[in-house]
């Protein structure tokens, strides 16, 4: 299936999470931490980032804090 993650069509297997997206990203910091994630125009908690499958077309967006001064 293909999903649009951060304005990027990515092809994703059937019955990917919110949480197979983020594995595949190399993100800063770990566990998650200063991470936010949308799919369409609803946050999705941390907690059910393992649960909260994704569909064809959506539109998934992932925020990060940046810390600096």
């Amino acid at each position: 299936m293909i999903v649009s993650v951060n304005g990027t069509p990515t092809e994703l297997a059937a019955g990917a999470t919110v949480a197979t997206v983020l594995a595949g990203l190399e993100l800063p910091g770990s566990g998650g931490r200063g991470v936010a994630v949308a799919v369409g125009a609803e946050v999705v908690p941390r907690p059910d980032w393992e649960r909260r499958a994704l569909a064809e077309g959506d539109h998934v967006e992932i925020l990060t804090a940046i810390q600096g001064g």
